[in-house]
């Protein structure tokens, strides 16, 4: 018995120190000091805040959670946008009654596609919040230009999201906006004309264009978004977290040179 289990750790350490695995699990069980701080500082969820943060950035009525709530919303958008994909087909001819098969026949479908519509609104109505705060209170000044421009272009691909889902649903109402907006854009000086052909894909609204904003629904815009909030978070982190005008201190508040670190303030000393 003894043996056997002898050459069962044997097969098992010869799998946990091979290059393979050691490729997808950088440190040991945490048992020992060692390998709990590698869990700790290997951990990216741990690293979505910078080292030191402003105080008066952690109270809720600083920035209201605006940029979280966009996010959360746009998970809710990407979950419930792949279960009506298993159900919708972009084609003039069933589009329509795919939807209504949806809201009819699909379980929970009519509460899944409003679900889907809803957190489209919101997230729209959440980003120009968003963006309405940030410059309120100074948020895009340096070194922070960048991460706003990050910022506008994500605002624009949320309305290009909800512009082009749109037209889905292929009922008189989609069918007539998506008319105006797309000669709307035909008049912008010198590419109107390119534009309203690359989005229409002919002279009117037809197959093509309903193809062409379902993928760029449900594939290109999607994509943009997920790699600018990855790059929005990330510079938010790069540049110390959120900016706090430090100009003015209401009074009875804390200062705003006085930073969080850990548990304790980096003006504290040991």
């Amino acid at each position: 018995m003894s043996v056997q289990t002898h050459q069962n750790g044997s097969r098992w350490e010869f799998i946990t120190q091979s290059r393979v695995w050691r490729s997808f699990f950088r440190h040991g069980w945490p048992d020992n000091p060692l390998d709990r701080s590698l869990v700790m500082t290997s951990n990216i969820f741990l690293h979505l805040h910078p080292v030191k943060v402003n105080r008066r950035s952690l109270h809720w009525s600083y920035t209201f959670g605006l940029g979280v709530i966009a996010v959360v919303l746009f998970g809710v958008l990407v979950f419930t946008g792949v279960l009506l994909m298993f159900y919708y087909v972009p084609s003039v001819e069933r589009a329509y009654p795919a939807l209504r098969n949806i809201e009819v026949s699909v379980p929970l479908g009519q509460f899944t596609r409003n679900m889907h519509r809803w957190s489209a609104h919101l997230m729209v109505l959440v980003a120009i919040l968003h963006l309405i705060r940030v410059f309120y209170t100074g948020a895009y000044k340096s070194p922070r230009e960048f991460n706003w421009l990050v910022g506008v272009g994500l605002l624009l691909l949320t309305l290009g999201a909800s512009f082009t889902g749109y037209l889905l649903p292929w009922d008189q109402l989609s069918y007539w906006a998506i008319t105006v907006g797309t000669n709307i854009a035909g008049y912008a000086p010198l590419i109107g004309n390119a534009v309203r052909g690359i989005l229409l894909g002919g002279p009117e609204v037809g197959q093509d264009a309903l193809i062409r904003f379902y993928t760029l629904h449900v594939a290109l815009i999607p994509t943009l978004l997920v790699l600018g909030i990855s790059i929005h978070l990330w510079r938010v982190r790069k540049d110390g977290g959120l900016a706090v005008n430090d100009s003015v201190t209401p009074a009875g508040e804390v200062p705003a040179d006085e930073h969080v670190g850990g548990m304790q303030k980096t003006s504290e000393k040991s």
